[in-house]
């Protein structure tokens, strides 16, 4: 009985907008659900905790209004400035393989429209994320304050040198492609942790590369999926 009154205690303090949804004030739940088990479960995403913060995230709202109904298409969409939101599929295999756990923090390159940061600060302690472009960092970072996400801080800037005032970082996430691995980020990842990039010129070949780096800082590198990115931009 005690247990079950600190649950109901703790979920009055949770912001609205990270409460459960049900059909009746979310007429996407379905849509979502469907996104879930169909792009990114039968994938082969495993991880429970990555699967529950995509049926929980509204990505109907991190993308252009006229698009949401298409927000759930395994697809990526146009978000402005030339960029794009990554299809589902893209976003859970990238949480997933960064292996987040609850007092992680997490740097993310490129916010783009907020996505991928609401659904990795649905399972890390905080996420910083750098993105190159003014209107779309001011965008996301309404939409994430108005979701009622606390644990995210975004900011304006060239993302290929990271966030040196918050490093190290335990992941690191960067979903825009680059010729090479920028060794600013290496530099700002910590001994033990992990890093996700997609690698390649823009009408090249592209390929997601894992990053880990040791308990004595050594790096090693492995490419894990063909992908398509907007190129990084800056430096």
């Amino acid at each position: 009985m005690h247990l079950l009154r600190l649950a109901i205690l703790a979920a009055a303090f949770l912001p609205a907008a990270l409460l459960p949804s049900s059909a009746a004030d979310d007429p996407y739940l379905a849509k979502r659900a469907a996104m879930v088990r169909d792009q990114i479960e039968s994938e082969g995403v495993r991880d429970p905790r990555v699967l529950a913060a995509m049926r929980d995230v509204p990505r109907h709202l991190f993308v252009p209004p006229e698009l949401r109904g298409r927000a759930y298409e395994p697809r990526p969409l146009p978000i402005g400035e030339g960029q794009t939101i990554s299809q589902p599929y893209v976003v859970g295999f990238m949480t997933e393989i960064l292996r987040l756990q609850g007092t992680d923090r997490v740097l993310e390159v490129g916010t783009g429209s907020g996505y991928q940061a609401a659904v990795a600060a649905r399972i890390a302690a905080e996420v910083y994320s750098v993105e190159i472009f003014e209107t779309l960092a001011a965008r996301s970072r309404k939409t994430l304050s108005d979701l009622g996400y606390r644990n995210v801080t975004v900011r304006q800037g060239d993302g290929y040198y990271g966030w040196e005032e918050k490093a190290p970082f335990d992941a690191i996430i960067v979903t825009c492609a680059g010729g090479h691995v920028p060794p600013t980020l290496l530099r700002q990842l910590k001994n033990g942790g992990r890093m996700i990039m997609p690698v390649g010129g823009p009408f090249m070949t592209q390929n997601l590369v894992f990053i880990e780096k040791d308990a004595r800082g050594s790096v090693t590198h492995k490419s894990v999926l063909p992908v398509v990115f907007v190129r990084l931009l800056g430096h």
